[in-house]
């Protein structure tokens, strides 16, 4: 397995970054979890893109990060208002 699949959980130091600095953002290690699974989900999926047309690559993976935007909105907010929403 490569070490590349790791890289976007650097993306979580963002909000240890923020929890240091302000008392606004109220993350708990289950949302550093969740996070963390749903980021390498997404890695391990963009890396299992295996299309010959560069096309079809773009599309899959632009569905992929479209994808997870929206469940990352609805676990932060609430924007369908679904039963596992953040609000």
């Amino acid at each position: 397995m490569s070490k590349r699949i790791f890289y976007p959980l650097l993306l979580l130091l963002v909000p240890v970054i923020g929890i240091k600095i302000t008392d606004e953002i109220n993350w708990s290690v289950l949302d550093f979890l969740i996070m963390g699974g749903f980021l390498l989900l997404v890695g391990k999926g963009i890396n299992f893109v295996n299309s010959k047309k560069m096309k079809n690559r773009i599309f899959y993976i632009g569905l992929m990060i479209f994808i997870f935007i929206l469940i990352w909105a609805e676990l932060a907010v609430g924007v369908f208002g679904s039963p596992f929403a953040g609000s």
